[in-house]
């Protein structure tokens, strides 16, 4: 049983898909959108929720909400239990020890508690320990040309802050990247090389451990964007060999307001941490205070205790389906997502080109029409998708646009769907007026 809602048939199948009947677990999928029945095709952004998620987090603040670890009483045993069980099962979702797993805002958030804390690092905080995150004049900072936002801003303002520079990987004309670009960019000075799994506007897939191994081989960190990779396929932090990684909970089925950061425990336990206060703590004077080893020492102040219970049942869930079973659902949608795009004329799609593996999303720039007026568009037709930059505004720019379409796939996405998205998007240039 699913979501206390479906029993789920592995053998029955869509098109060699998932089960239809897993949709019925996600109350958000069965309303219309404008006259239609909605297909929801904005994951990359934010997934829905099955009930099994909405009841966990609803029955944790109905029965056991309270102030973890503060305080010796049944009730707040209890919700220090969910909550560190809650870690325990992310853990063990990524390949990760118990203490690997840090509580944060988002991924962005997570981002940020690696970079804050090396500027601090860099300033002389954290004892002879985090000498390992020190940058200075001469190190070098690496990303890439197609990074959000999230993993690109954090490290200009260290590179500010550190008078380190900042270098990237530079795109194809397709928006992709391979080993032998980043060989061509990281070397003896590279101290820290920051990259995404999946790219959100491409869906490229990026080879992490060859950077891995090619980053170590020069002494450098390595930090992982694994927004959206982990939602979508069985992903091993160990065994992928990253040193950090981040991934934010509302894209794969839980809850908004909680996200992880990865970390190998030495490291995380000689990281400054990048917010202080209540709950990080050994010893406090008025001097001076020492800190908890990790996760605590990164978690200040008031937790999302009930995010984390959510998210450990959305956990449970994705586990229930088979993390490669979903990989396999997502790999057939992808395809058809390309078949279907590929050949409609006016359409240019981002991205690996067909036959080339890649995440099931599809980002398109339609000729002679705004990329708004195309989400307004398929809006219309029940179709909801992302439009603009992406949070990415370089890799834009380098291939020569402001904004694109994107349309995105999940575990409850159906073919049928994908279908109703092209067939709309061969409709755009004709509606406003544009020849083919």
């Amino acid at each position: 049983m699913l979501g206390g809602t479906v029993t789920l048939d592995r053998t029955t199948t869509i098109d060699g898909l998932l089960p239809e009947a897993l949709r019925l677990d996600f109350p958000y999928l069965a309303q219309e959108l404008n006259g239609h029945p909605l297909a929801y095709l904005d994951s990359g952004a934010t997934a829905q929720r099955p009930r099994t998620v909405l009841d966990a987090e609803r029955d944790y603040l109905e029965r056991s909400n309270a102030a973890v670890h503060r305080g010796a009483s049944t009730l707040v045993g209890t919700s220090t239990t969910a909550f560190e069980d809650a870690r325990a099962t992310v853990a063990r979702f990524v390949g990760a020890g118990l203490r690997e797993i840090v509580w944060a805002e988002n991924a962005t958030d997570a981002i940020n508690i690696v970079a804050l804390g090396m500027a601090d690092a860099a300033a002389g905080l954290g004892g002879p320990e985090a000498a390992v995150f020190r940058l200075g004049e001469g190190d070098e900072i690496v990303v890439t040309e197609a990074e959000h936002h999230a993993n690109l801003i954090p490290w200009q303002r260290l590179a500010a802050k550190t008078g380190a520079t900042l270098r990237w990987i530079p795109v194809h004309d397709d928006g992709t990247w391979g080993i032998d670009d980043a060989a061509s960019v990281i070397g003896e000075r590279t101290r820290l090389v920051a990259f995404a799994h999946v790219s959100n506007v491409t869906g490229h897939l990026a080879p992490v451990a060859d950077v891995a191994e090619l980053a170590h081989r020069h002494g450098a960190l390595v930090l992982l964007d694994a927004c959206q990779s982990v939602p979508h396929r069985p992903t091993d932090f160990a065994d992928l060999g990253v040193d950090f990684a981040a991934f934010s909970a509302h894209k794969m089925l839980g809850p908004t307001g909680i996200g992880v950061l990865y970390g190998r425990e030495a490291l995380l336990d000689a990281l400054p941490p990048a917010r202080t206060g209540g709950s990080t703590i050994t010893t406090v004077t008025m001097e001076s205070a020492s800190f908890l080893p990790s996760p605590q020492r990164f978690e200040a102040g008031t937790q999302p205790v009930s995010q984390a219970v959510a998210l450990a049942e959305a956990v449970r869930y994705l586990d229930a389906l088979d993390m490669q079973r979903v990989h396999e659902h997502e790999g057939a949608l992808a395809e058809l997502l390309v078949d279907e795009v590929a050949g409609i004329p006016g359409i240019r799609l981002l991205g690996p080109a067909a036959g080339v593996e890649r995440a099931a999303l599809a980002s398109v720039d339609v000729a002679g029409v705004h990329a708004h007026d195309v989400g307004q568009f398929l809006d219309s037709r029940g179709i909801a998708v992302r439009v603009g930059h992406h949070c990415a505004q370089p890799l834009h720019r380098r291939l020569g646009l402001r904004a694109t379409t994107r349309a995105s796939a999940y575990v409850y996405t159906t073919p049928d769907e994908i279908r109703r998205f092209a067939a709309a998007l061969a409709e755009v240039r004709g509606f406003f007026g544009i020849d083919a």
